[in-house]
C-alpha cells in the first residue's frame, strides 16, 4: 500500500500560490520612512551647491 506521506493533496507539494507573490510596491514602501529623508537631504543639497555656484 501507500505510505501516508503520499496521501498529501497536490497544493501541498509547493506549487506557488497568489499568496506567496510579492508585489514591487509591497516590497518598497516599508523602506519609505527612510529614503524618502535621504533623498529629500541630498535634494536639497545639490538645490543648494547649485544656487551658490550660479551666485
Amino acid at each position: 500500500m501507500s505510505s501516508p506521506a503520499d496521501t498529501t493533496p497536490h497544493a501541498a507539494h509547493g506549487s506557488p500560490t497568489p499568496a506567496q507573490e510579492q508585489d514591487v510596491v509591497d516590497a518598497i514602501v516599508p523602506l519609505m520612512p527612510l529614503v524618502l529623508p535621504l533623498v529629500g537631504g541630498v535634494l536639497m543639497f545639490l538645490l543648494a551647491f547649485i544656487a551658490v555656484f550660479m551666485a
